[in-house]
């Protein structure tokens, strides 16, 4: 993982209006491609607060995806997983998300000192609640009907994990 450059703005945009990688994803208005350069162009300096990071895959470091990390909160150690993509197709059903999820939340852990990091997920994303499960995140409440999409109402999961549960491969 990286941090994002302004040039990763063009395959973002891409991803963004791809039906099946946004699926999931809470929509917000479409931007043309000139203001999503723009955007990426201004974008923020990661912090230990707030910070986006790009996925990309070992051999040949190819953009994929990418993954938030945010809402940090130091007095009470931990931060919200606010988003995970492979927005690459081609790179679906791969475990990249699965090992992009255990690198963040050893960096979250280790790295951060935090304690625990939780997340939003909606409960139809088969997927996403597998790929979180795998890292050992747990359900710890629901939502109901708080996510809606194509006319359709679904359940929001909240997922946590703690830093005494977390156990990276090889650990």
């Amino acid at each position: 993982m990286r941090a994002l450059e302004p040039a990763d703005s063009e395959p973002l945009w891409r991803w963004y209006h791809d039906p099946e990688v946004g699926r999931w994803m809470d929509g917000s208005p479409p931007i043309s491609l000139a203001q999503n350069m723009e955007k990426g162009a201004n974008r923020p300096r990661n912090t230990f607060e707030q910070m986006v990071l790009g996925i990309e895959t070992l051999d040949g470091g190819k953009l994929i995806g990418y993954v938030a990390l945010g809402d940090t909160d130091f007095v009470h150690g931990e931060a919200t997983l606010q988003s995970i993509a492979i927005g690459d197709r081609d790179h679906w059903n791969g475990g990249y998300a699965t090992d992009a999820l255990r690198v963040i939340c050893r960096y979250a852990f280790e790295d951060m000192g935090l304690h625990r990091v939780m997340l939003w997920v909606v409960a139809d994303n088969a997927a996403a609640v597998r790929a979180y499960t795998k890292v050992g995140f747990v359900e710890e409440g629901r939502r109901r009907e708080a996510f809606r999409t194509k006319g359709r109402r679904h359940d929001f999961l909240m997922m946590g994990l703690l830093s005494t549960e977390f156990a990276a491969p090889g650990d």
